[in-house]
């Protein structure tokens, strides 16, 4: 926590992740081979997984839902509102990017009439910069780590090992630390900027 009572959470979704059943099922790796997935596959449906990071401890809430409009992304927020996190806080800072899922002109009227005993802040990260959102490092370990290869046999399957994956996780859960300093950034955009105005 930065600040007393304020916590920092990112938040994302990682949308429409395939449940695919391959038809020969995937042959794990032995000596010197590679794991093997058939080409052919069945389609089995997908699933929206919404994510939020807490920053300083490096923990992950997370809810599969079906869909993803802005009315699911409502019902994971009063997850987060519910949780443990915000026990005792006074101010969330919540950082986004500008999906249409977030709904950016709704979404504080909308959180202002849930009557929270705590403020939130919400903190746009810049278009076409959603890679700032730590919660992209979350889904890019989630990637390699669960949804590779996909071999799943329902949506259902997904799931539970999305949200196993996510549990275990919690458990030796580290705040990320970036490697990509905050100069570097400037330095690299002060140049695009440079060079965009001359």
């Amino acid at each position: 926590m930065s600040r007393e009572g304020h916590i920092i959470v990112c938040a994302d979704e990682k949308t429409s992740i395939q449940a695919r059943k391959a038809e020969r099922g995937t042959i794990p790796a032995g000596h010197g081979l590679a794991v093997r997935v058939g080409d052919r596959y069945h389609r089995k449906g997908a699933v929206q997984l919404f994510a939020g990071l807490l920053v300083h401890k490096g923990e992950t809430l997370a809810r599969c839902i079906e869909r993803k409009r802005f009315r699911e992304f409502q019902a994971f927020l009063q997850m987060l509102f519910a949780s443990l996190w915000c026990r005792r806080i006074r101010v969330l800072h919540l950082i986004l990017d500008h999906r249409s899922t977030h709904a950016s002109r709704q979404l504080a009227p909308w959180i202002l009439t849930r009557g929270l005993p705590f403020e939130v802040r919400i903190h746009w990260l810049p278009v076409h910069a959603s890679w700032l959102d730590q919660t992209e490092i979350v889904f890019s370990v989630l990637q390699r780590k669960v949804l590779m290869p996909n071999d799943f046999a329902s949506p259902h399957h997904v799931e539970r090992h999305l949200l196993a994956f996510l549990a275990e996780r919690n458990r030796t859960a580290r705040p990320i630390h970036w490697s990509y300093t905050s100069k570097q950034l400037m330095t690299r955009f002060g140049r695009r900027q440079r060079l965009a105005v001359s």
